[in-house]
C-alpha cells in the first residue's frame, strides 16, 4: 500500500538541510547576497562595495523610479526644444521661478546633467547585472540537475508507494515520462533527476536585454533625431532641405547630411465633416493626395495621407498635422496693374476654421503719386458665415466671407528684424481712411473687390480659395528597435511572471522485504499549486505502470478485492 507521510524537520544547519539546500540550488540567476559586512578598507574596497550596490536588483528599480519621476518635470514645464516661446513665455511671467528651473536644468530636462547621470548609471546598472546573470544560466544549460536528496519527504510536494517492478524498470519508466514532458532528466545513482521552466530565467534576461536595447535606442534617437513643420498650399511643394521648413530642430548629433533625400507636391485637400447632430463639424474625412519622389531622381509615386496613415521614406515619416483655407487674392496699383496674386495661408483660430492672417505687399506697388510704397492688409477669413460678427459656423465652404483691413507705408521687413508672415507691424504703417474718416475695412464675398481711396487702387477676393496642410516631418532613427525592445520587454517579464522554475526526482530502490520502493518528490522555486499538482498528475502516469503492492504492515479491507492496492496522493496534490 503506498504512503504518504510528514516529517519534522531535522535541526536547522544539519547535513540534511544542507542536502535540501543543494537540491534547490541554482533555481534562478540572482546573484547570491553576502551577509552585510563592512567593505575593506583602502580604494579597492570601496570600489568593489560601490560596484556591488549598483549592480544590485534593488538599486536598479530605484534608478528606474527615479527616471520616471525625473521624467515627470519634462511633460509639464515647457521645454526649450519643444516650444522656445512658451519658455520665454514662462520666464516672463515667472522670472523668479524661470531663474530656478533654469539653474536646475528644468527647460532641458532630458538633455540635463542629472538626467543623463541618472540614464547612463540605469545602463550600467542593467549591464553589470544582467552579464553575470546570463554566464550563470549558460552554465546551468550545461550542467545537469542535482541529484535528489536522501530524504525526499522532507520537500513540500512528495508521495510513495510499494510495487513489485523492478526499481530499473520504474526508473526506465520515470525517465521515459519526464523526457515526454520535456523536463531535463538524467539518471542520478538510484534516482532520477529532471528539471523544467528554463523559459522562466530566459524571460528575466530577455526582459533586461530588452531594457537595455530601448535606453540605447532612445538615447540614439535623442541624438539623431530631427523634426519640423512645414506648410503647404494645394499646388505647392516641398523638398526635404533645411531652407524649406517653418520650424525644424534636431539632436545633438544631427548634420544635414542626415536629412532623407525627397520632396512631394500637395496635389488637393479633402475635408468632410458632419452636417448635424452632437458632433456636428466633426471631421468624416481628413486626407492630403501628393505625388512624391525620393532621391534627385526618383520616379514620381502618388500617396494619401492620413492623420494616422502617414509617408513613409526610409527612417523619415510626414504626418498631416492641421488644414486650413487660403483665400486667393489679387491686388493692383492706381493704374491697374497687377502687382500682387497668390493663394494667403490663414491660420485656425477654433474647430470651425475661423481665421486671420496678413496680407504684405512688399514689392511693386505704387501710390497714386507714383511713389514706391507697402501695403498691409489685415484679413480675417469664415468659411460659413451667417452675419453678425467674424465666426464662422461649419468649417466647411458653405459661405465664405473674407474681412480686410487695410494700410500702407513701411511693412519693416528690410530692417533685418524676423518676424511672422502671419502678422502685420503696424508700427510704420498707416491706416487707409474711409468716407467718414474711419479705418478702411469691408466684408468680401468671392468675385468681390475693395477699393482703395484716392486711387491707390484695389484688392479683389477671387473665387478661387485654395486649402492648406500643415505637414510634421519626423526623422527618429532606432525608433524600430525600441518597439521590439519594448515588444521583447513585454514577453520576456510574462515569461518570469508566469513560468515556473521546478524539479522532480524519482527514487527507485530494493526495501528490506526485496518489494521495490517508489519516492517522488518536486520542488519549486515559490510556493505555488502548479508543483503538487503537476507531481500529481506525474504520479498517477507512474503508477499505473508501476502499480502498487501491498503492505504486509496494513491490515486487509474487508470490501477490498485480493492483489489490489489504494494508492495515496501525494501530499498537497490529487493523484489523476
Amino acid at each position: 500500500m503506498s504512503k504518504t507521510s510528514t516529517t519534522d524537520p531535522a535541526p536547522a544547519g544539519g547535513p540534511e538541510d544542507q542536502d535540501l539546500g543543494a537540491a534547490g540550488s541554482q533555481l534562478s540567476t540572482a546573484p547570491k547576497e553576502d551577509a552585510p559586512h563592512l567593505p575593506s578598507l583602502g580604494v579597492i574596497g570601496w570600489a568593489r562595495w560601490f560596484w556591488r550596490q549598483l549592480t544590485s536588483m534593488r538599486v536598479a528599480l530605484l534608478l528606474l523610479l527615479l527616471l520616471s519621476l525625473g521624467a515627470i518635470p519634462g511633460s509639464l514645464i515647457p521645454q526649450t526644444g519643444i516650444d522656445a516661446t512658451k519658455v520665454a513665455e514662462f520666464r516672463k511671467n515667472n522670472p523668479t521661478l524661470g531663474d530656478v528651473y533654469d539653474k536646475l536644468g528644468m527647460f532641458h530636462v532630458y538633455s540635463s546633467v542629472w538626467f543623463s547621470a541618472i540614464y547612463i548609471l540605469l545602463f550600467v546598472s542593467l549591464i553589470g547585472c544582467i552579464v553575470p546573470r546570463t554566464w550563470q544560466f549558460v552554465g546551468q544549460l550545461r550542467g545537469r540537475p542535482p541529484g535528489a536528496p536522501k530524504r525526499l519527504n522532507r520537500l513540500p510536494a512528495h508521495t510513495t508507494w510499494r510495487t513489485t517492478a523492478e526499481p530499473e524498470q520504474v526508473r526506465e519508466a520515470a525517465l521515459a515520462l519526464l523526457k515526454k514532458r520535456r523536463f531535463r532528466a538524467h539518471l542520478a545513482g538510484d534516482a532520477v533527476a529532471a528539471e523544467k521552466g528554463y523559459l522562466r530565467e530566459v524571460g528575466n534576461l530577455v526582459f533586461h536585454l530588452a531594457l537595455i536595447v530601448m535606453l540605447v535606442a532612445f538615447a540614439w534617437g535623442q541624438l539623431f533625431k530631427a523634426e519640423g513643420f512645414k506648410l503647404v498650399v494645394e499646388g505647392d511643394g516641398f523638398s526635404n532641405t533645411l531652407t524649406q521648413y517653418d520650424d525644424f530642430k534636431s539632436g545633438n548629433l544631427f548634420t544635414q547630411d542626415d536629412l532623407n533625400p525627397f520632396s512631394f507636391r500637395l496635389k488637393n485637400f479633402t475635408g468632410t465633416y458632419e452636417m448635424s447632430g452632437p458632433n456636428r463639424g466633426t471631421p468624416r474625412t481628413y486626407q492630403a493626395t501628393v505625388d512624391y519622389s525620393v532621391g534627385a531622381y526618383g520616379k514620381d509615386e502618388h500617396k494619401t495621407i492620413k492623420v494616422n496613415e502617414p509617408l513613409t521614406i526610409g527612417d523619415t515619416k510626414v504626418y498631416l498635422a492641421s488644414h486650413g483655407y487660403a483665400p486667393v487674392v489679387t491686388v493692383r496699383d492706381g493704374k491697374g496693374d497687377v502687382v500682387y496674386r497668390d493663394a494667403v495661408p490663414l491660420l485656425p483660430l477654433d474647430g470651425f476654421a475661423t481665421s486671420s492672417g496678413a496680407i504684405k505687399v512688399m514689392d511693386g506697388y505704387r501710390n497714386a503719386k507714383g511713389q514706391k510704397e507697402q501695403l498691409g492688409f489685415q484679413a480675417f477669413f469664415v468659411p460659413t458665415y451667417h452675419g453678425g460678427a467674424m465666426v464662422s459656423q461649419f468649417p466647411a465652404l458653405m459661405s465664405p466671407v473674407l474681412a480686410l483691413n487695410a494700410y500702407h507705408g513701411d511693412l519693416g521687413v528690410d530692417s533685418g528684424l524676423p518676424q511672422s508672415v502671419y502678422q502685420l507691424d503696424k508700427t510704420n504703417m498707416k491706416e487707409f481712411k474711409d468716407s467718414q474718416g474711419k479705418l478702411l475695412k469691408k466684408l468680401l464675398k468671392p468675385g468681390q473687390t475693395m477699393q482703395l481711396p484716392n486711387g491707390a487702387g484695389s484688392i479683389t477676393f477671387e473665387k478661387d480659395i485654395k486649402e492648406w496642410a500643415q505637414f510634421q516631418i519626423t526623422q527618429q532613427p532606432a525608433s524600430g528597435w525600441a518597439l521590439g525592445g519594448a515588444i521583447a520587454a513585454i514577453f520576456g517579464l510574462a515569461g518570469s511572471l508566469f513560468i515556473q522554475r521546478r524539479r522532480v526526482w524519482v527514487r527507485a530502490v530494493r526495501g528490506a522485504d526485496g518489494v521495490t520502493v517508489v519516492e517522488m518528490a518536486g520542488l519549486g522555486r515559490s510556493e505555488s499549486a502548479k508543483v503538487p499538482e503537476e507531481l500529481g498528475d506525474l504520479a498517477g502516469i507512474l503508477y499505473d505502470r508501476a502499480p502498487g503492492a501491498s503492505d504486509p504492515a496494513d491490515s486487509p479491507d474487508p470490501d477490498q478485492e485480493p492483489g489490489t492496492t489504494t494508492p495515496v496522493p501525494a501530499e498537497g496534490a490529487e493523484k489523476q
